[in-house]
């Protein structure tokens, strides 16, 4: 199910940070400690009344030197808007309507989005500010005060917002549909690899890097089944995004990585594998999904008999997180192995829907067990119980343990081995979660 996105819009200084902080609960310049993962969000995830969406903060975008202020709120806002399914229009009462807040509102009203209109810095409680009354002369309905710095008003703006929601439904594809994201960095060929399937020129292929802008959904179906293509824009090193337009596109295509059931990591065979690449597969590990690498280009590569062994081992050492994912080396101009593409996506969209029955994962940790004890510290072992499969895409088993600081990362992954040769999970993460329980209640 399509999670609605609220976007937060307004002058500078108005408080968009400091709202956007408080309702997803936490500050929000993060570093992840996820292998191969460090991002600054501009967007995060909440729940009101049961409700998961996710907010978009505009307050961290860079502004573009060279332009004035009504320019550059102007390309933010049309930003916003072409993503949001409801915006937040955040003014500041203590300053009154200015005539940035009404260009801004002209735009959200040409734009026939809903629009919740909010006057920040409203700190006292009581009455709403006599100030607030000239805020209905933007044409933007009832404006509803707010003191983001103490707290003052936040539920009546979220219940506004939750009125306007679009109503609940899954995505319109059957649920037989693999929904396939193709990642990766700009001019990589992702489009022309969507062209090549398709048959079709359907979405611009262009040397420019990053001509692809928003994610382009494509439906397709063979005798390998029923897929949609989400053609992705290029993620750009985040030091090289200097448009404010560029990181939106980071942002829709890791909706995308959110959206798709598998993920096609594509590299550059002639450039190699990048820490940007490290960082945009993370992307699609962290969420979860079955992930596919597809070398482009491999038709520019001079081959012996080694090549290709050679190249994979650079992959995997450069991607230690993600040795789980096959490799497949292809031509998107030529389509070189890109029919082979089918069936690699319906096996790794199975490994990371598999469910293994409770009874047979514990024979297999019974086995690993046996084999390897479990490590020992200050004259305590690790004692293991039980295992069980928690829930699909990713599988996730949660294991059932004497002391959690007893399960080192060495023997977990050790433990994920034993489970990945028993039953394959090719393409997908595995995500183990330790509980502990004592022994008496065993």
């Amino acid at each position: 199910m399509a999670r609605p996105v609220v976007a937060i819009v307004g002058r500078p200084n108005v408080g968009k940070s400091t709202f956007f902080n408080y309702i997803v609960g936490q500050r929000i310049s993060i570093v992840e400690d996820t292998p191969g993962v460090t991002r600054d969000r501009i967007y995060s995830e909440a729940n009101w009344r049961g409700r998961d969406f996710t907010v978009i903060d505009t307050a961290g975008i860079e502004e573009m030197t060279g332009d004035v202020i009504a320019n550059q709120m102007r390309e933010q806002v049309d930003i916003a808007i072409s993503v949001a399914d409801v915006i937040i229009f955040l003014t500041d009462v203590r300053q009154g309507v200015t005539a940035a807040d009404e260009e801004i509102a002209v735009m959200l009203k040409k734009s026939k989005k809903p629009v919740v209109l909010v006057c920040n810095k409203a700190d006292n409680f009581g009455d709403a500010p006599a100030e607030i009354y000239e805020f209905y002369n933007l044409g933007l309905g009832n404006p509803i005060p707010l003191s983001a710095a103490n707290a003052i008003g936040i539920g009546d703006v979220l219940d506004a917002i939750y009125e306007k929601f679009p109503e609940e439904k899954d995505e319109d594809y059957d649920p037989d549909v693999i929904k396939v994201a193709i990642i990766g960095k700009p001019n990589v060929g992702k489009s022309s690899l969507v062209n090549k399937i398709l048959g079709e020129n359907r979405v611009i292929v262009s040397d420019v890097a990053g001509t692809t802008r928003d994610a382009i959904d494509s439906e397709f179906q063979n005798e390998f089944g029923k897929y949609v293509f989400i053609d992705t824009a290029g993620i750009r090193r985040k030091n090289k995004v200097k448009e404010n337009i560029e990181k939106y596109s980071v942002m829709r295509s890791n909706f995308a990585i959110e959206r798709a059931d598998v993920c096609i990591m594509m590299i550059d065979a002639v450039e190699g594998v990048s820490e940007q690449d490290s960082k945009i597969i993370g992307e699609a590990h962290e969420a979860g999904k079955g992930i596919i690498i597809a070398v482009n280009k491999w038709d520019e590569i001079t081959k012996d008999n080694h090549t290709t062994e050679n190249f994979k081992k650079k992959v995997y050492d450069e991607l230690p997180f993600a040795t789980y994912a096959p490799i497949i080396f292809i031509s998107a101009k030529t389509g070189q192995r890109v029919s082979n593409l089918f069936e690699m996506i319906n096996n790794v969209a199975s490994q990371n829907a598999l469910r293994i029955p409770t009874a047979v994962l514990n024979q297999v940790i019974n086995e690993a067990i046996a084999v390897v004890q479990p490590p020992t510290d200050k004259g305590r072992r690790l004692k293991i119980f039980y295992g069980t499969q928690a829930s699909t895409k990713p599988p996730t088993f949660i294991i059932f343990v004497n002391k959690k600081e007893l399960f080192h990362f060495s023997y977990e992954r050790y433990i994920v081995n034993c489970i990945r040769n028993n039953f394959g999970l090719e393409g997908t993460p595995v995500r183990i979660i330790v509980r502990e329980r004592k022994e008496k209640e065993e």
